[in-house]
């Protein structure tokens, strides 16, 4: 009915379930029993993400994936390496078909982000180190990133040798 007036339709998106696909957490400094006591953490956080349509209509995966990598800034050896990826299904109505990828690479994993979050942060405290609070994921400039890399991949491609 909207759409008959020249509005918009309504977008409409609920989360069906959430859930942890796939984790691990590695303990190195327990592992190889390092006792250095100059430890200074370097932390790096990769994220990728990946959406799918599922057979009912409407509805869609998605998956988060988070590496965090903490090394010693000293000797660079990894203290602890933690792998989430969290998902997400996901019930999207009246997103344009052009804006449905970027809806779903955006604003779906910045819903689920807090939970993740927090499971990063349980995960680093239970593993033996301090609670690690990851800072918020900026989705939009990671999905604009994704298509500016898969741009310059075709783009070689296409290119002659």
């Amino acid at each position: 009915m909207a759409e008959e007036n020249g509005a918009a339709p309504q977008v409409r998106m609920s989360v069906l379930a959430q859930f942890v696909r796939d984790m691990s957490f590695e303990n190195m400094v327990a592992q190889k029993g390092v006792t250095s006591s100059e430890v200074a953490p370097d932390i790096q956080v990769v994220v990728s993400l990946d959406a799918r349509k599922r057979p009912a209509d409407h509805q869609y995966d998605v998956i988060s994936k988070y590496k965090v990598t903490s090394k010693n800034k000293a000797n660079g050896e990894t203290l602890f390496l933690c792998e989430v990826d969290y998902g997400g299904i996901f019930h999207v109505e009246g997103v344009p078909e052009e804006q449905l990828h970027p809806f779903l690479l955006i604003e779906c994993p910045r819903l689920l982000f807090p939970f993740v979050r927090r499971i990063i942060s349980d995960l680093t405290r239970d593993g033996g180190f301090p609670a690690l609070n990851i800072d918020t994921v900026d989705f939009l400039a990671l999905y604009r990133q994704e298509v500016a890399r898969r741009n310059q991949a075709q783009a070689a491609q296409a290119q002659p040798n």
